[in-house]
């Protein structure tokens, strides 16, 4: 496959903090990827990087092959949906509507009315007037409608009731069916975009966690619950993510697959299996990477 993006040894810093550290990625075409972490963990400035919003303080960046700062080629091609979008105080929707279809070649004007008529947005109302959902909603429209090959949409859903979120998934899902192109969609709801997502980057304190196929991701771990004794020694020379317990009755969530004949041997023992979510493992990878980080800075501290 055409790779779309790649990124070597990117590093960004502001004054003592590092927001991006390291970061090596290659995104493909025609996929939708989940852009995850906590806040703060570096997903906008990276996105902002990667659209030539930001600029980097270390590394390369590749956007279509080339580098995309003041390059026309690449921009036109690529559509920054931001959580923190910026409009004229006396604008309205159609004003932002009409500046996208200048912009973006590809765009669609029916599909833009029908998200407008969708999300119930009022066009009758400056945007400076709308609610932080309907704000949100205009957003979600341009970077649909846009059919930029290249599209970001940093955290899209916010102010968005339940209804809402819905009505977006929904049609992103539609869309790229009819109009495949690259989406890259930046979250921390991860289990609401856990079954749009074919691949998934999971970013903490500026460094990636994890890089993978997303039904890979979902086999990565798994959790074993039971008898305290027997569910540790099971367990016994595994990665534990993560162990609780109540009374004699302990949970455990370890790294790695499960073989059939595990399965059934497990089974066997009484013990029960349960499915790790995407949203469970990642803040399990989340809270153990944060934990390795602070041993280590206690270590560095010490000396």
């Amino acid at each position: 496959m055409t790779t779309v993006i790649e990124v070597q040894n990117l590093t960004k810093r502001y004054k003592d903090k590092r927001a991006l550290d390291n970061v090596s990625l290659s995104l493909e075409e025609g996929a939708i990827y989940g852009l995850l972490g906590r806040n703060g963990a570096g997903k906008t400035t990276l996105m902002s990087i990667l659209t030539a919003q930001n600029f980097a303080s270390s590394g390369e960046v590749r956007v279509f092959g080339e580098q995309p700062y003041e390059n026309a080629r690449v921009l036109d091609r690529v559509c920054f949906v931001r959580e923190s979008q910026k409009y004229p105080d006396d604008a309205y929707p159609r004003h932002a509507f009409k500046a996208a279809s200048l912009f973006f070649r590809n765009w669609d004007q029916g599909l833009a009315d029908q998200l407008i008529e969708q999300f119930q947005l009022p066009m009758k109302q400056t945007i400076k007037k709308l609610s932080r959902g309907q704000l949100s909603a205009v957003g979600v429209i341009i970077g649909l409608a846009s059919r930029a090959d290249l599209t970001f949409f940093d955290e899209p859903y916010l102010g968005l009731d339940a209804v809402a979120r819905q009505i977006f998934y929904d049609r992103l899902l539609e869309d790229y069916a009819e109009h495949p192109r690259t989406i890259i969609l930046s979250s921390h709801l991860i289990d609401e975009v856990a079954n749009l997502i074919e691949k998934v980057i999971v970013i903490d304190n500026g460094r990636i966690l994890l890089d993978d196929d997303t039904d890979a991701v979902r086999d990565r771990a798994v959790t074993v619950v039971g008898d305290a004794e027997k569910v540790d020694a099971w367990a016994s020379g595994r990665e534990v993510l993560h162990r609780e317990s109540l009374g004699r009755v302990a949970s455990i969530t370890v790294l790695g697959g499960v073989s059939a004949d595990e399965r059934a041997e497990i089974t066997a023992s009484g013990l029960d299996l349960a499915p790790v979510s995407l949203q469970q493992l990642i803040v399990r990878l989340t809270q153990k990477a944060e934990s390795a980080t602070k041993v280590i800075a206690v270590k560095e501290g010490v000396r």
